[in-house]
């Protein structure tokens, strides 16, 4: 659950740095958070989230 917030907001704060340097417009982020909004309630979204948290995990192993 902790990922989860954490990638929402990481997210949710480069949208908004985008749209404030104006490199991506208000309508089209705002296409893309609906776009992440109902996706997340379609069949895909367990794989999408177990992709994501496997990813997570490989990039938790790598240390430098």
């Amino acid at each position: 659950m902790a990922l989860t917030v954490s990638a929402v907001v990481l997210l949710l704060v480069i949208v908004l740095i985008l749209v404030r340097t104006g490199y991506l417009r208000f309508g089209p982020a705002l296409a893309a958070i609906l776009l992440g909004f109902f996706l997340a309630s379609t069949g895909i979204a367990p794989a999408i989230n177990s992709a994501l948290s496997s990813i997570a995990a490989a990039l938790a192993q790598i240390t430098t």
